[in-house]
């Protein structure tokens, strides 16, 4: 079995309340605020964007694992806002990790899952041995067509997973996807915000795909709700994954401790990941961690993993989930709306 041999986060310092952006779109801050479960999200700095975040996300993972990046053999990138259109975002940010260059790279995108594909793609190449071991990474700056709903969640952070066989903190016992051609979300090349199905994005996207990937994932592994200490869904708000947890039976409890995108928002490719990386800053050894991760267009990637002793050994070596959740600086709408380059020249 391959397995996770370290992992890291990094979420921009920068948060601008939900209040504030319904404020000045003339909506009730505290009821849109509770309606989505979202209460403020991270934005990247001036000097921030998807090759800098996975960066630093990359740097701590291979801290914790206290691994020579020169054993690193691929590096995947999933985003769906790479700061080029075509030049990768993975080379730039293995030469500066310090891979070899006797390595293969790509950048993935599948809207949300794109992260959980390119942990796939490593976990394929590890078990065939191929290389010895992989780095997938999910990171947005997401973007939110200003006053459109998306705004109120899209947010900004990495995850870095590093996928190998040697001394694991994490098992990946199994993992299965399900996917089909349901566009419920797109953004054309040169377009500055993406376009959505609005309430078509709901049914017959998220709850489908993520409900069919969590069945067939119990299906092949012969298990239930009961056999699992955490469940991680993807996070476009705070409401979608609780309706998903209470439509497939999960407890509370066994859901909380992964919802992050009520202090961050949609952190989009990194989205499952951080809820899943939140778990792992704190699941005992032995703890069983359901995640399914979801991307518009339409597919769903689920994972049934067990946490390993080894986990004990590595803790507080980098900055956990919490920690960048603690480490935050709020700003307005004008400083917000100035970071994220959406105030357009006019004439």
């Amino acid at each position: 079995m391959v397995g996770i041999i370290g992992y890291g986060v990094y979420i921009p310092r920068y948060r601008i309340k939900t209040e504030e952006i319904a404020c000045v779109w003339g909506e009730d801050g505290e009821a849109m605020a509770h309606g989505l479960r979202v209460f403020e999200k991270s934005l990247p700095g001036p000097d921030e964007d998807v090759v800098t975040i996975s960066t630093e996300a990359a740097r701590n993972a291979v801290k914790y694992a206290e691994l020579d990046p020169k054993r690193i053999g691929a590096v995947y990138v999933g985003s769906e806002s790479h700061p080029y259109a075509v030049k990768p975002t993975g080379t730039i940010v293995s030469e500066a990790i310090g891979c070899s260059t006797d390595m293969t790279c790509a950048d993935f995108e599948f809207a949300c899952k794109a992260g959980t594909a390119a942990v796939q793609a490593c976990m394929g190449l590890v078990s065939s041995k191929m290389i010895d071991v992989g780095l997938a990474i999910g990171a947005d700056t997401a973007q939110g067509r200003p006053g459109d709903a998306l705004e109120y969640s899209a947010a900004a952070g990495g995850v870095a997973i590093l996928i190998g066989k040697e001394n694991p903190v994490a098992t990946i016992e199994t993992t299965t996807s399900f996917t089909t051609d349901t566009p419920d979300f797109w953004r054309r090349e040169g377009e500055d915000f993406p376009s959505h199905g609005a309430r078509f994005t709901g049914e017959p996207a998220y709850f489908r795909h993520v409900e069919e990937g969590a069945k067939a994932l119990m299906k092949k592994t012969d298990t239930t709700i009961d056999d699992y200490d955490y469940f991680v869904f993807h996070q476009p708000n705070g409401k979608f994954p609780m309706a998903m947890g209470k439509t497939l039976g999960v407890p509370m409890e066994k859901l909380e401790d992964s919802l992050v995108v009520k202090d961050i928002g949609n952190t989009y490719s990194a989205s499952a990941m951080m809820g899943l990386a939140r778990i792992l800053d704190i699941a005992d050894p032995g703890s069983k961690i359901f995640m399914v991760s979801y991307g518009s267009g339409a597919g769903s990637d689920a994972f049934s993993i067990v946490v390993e002793d080894e986990i004990e050994a590595h803790r507080g070596e980098v900055p956990t989930v919490d920690d960048y959740i603690k480490r935050k600086t709020y700003v307005n709408y004008s400083i917000y709306a100035k970071y994220r380059r959406k105030i357009k020249a006019l004439g």
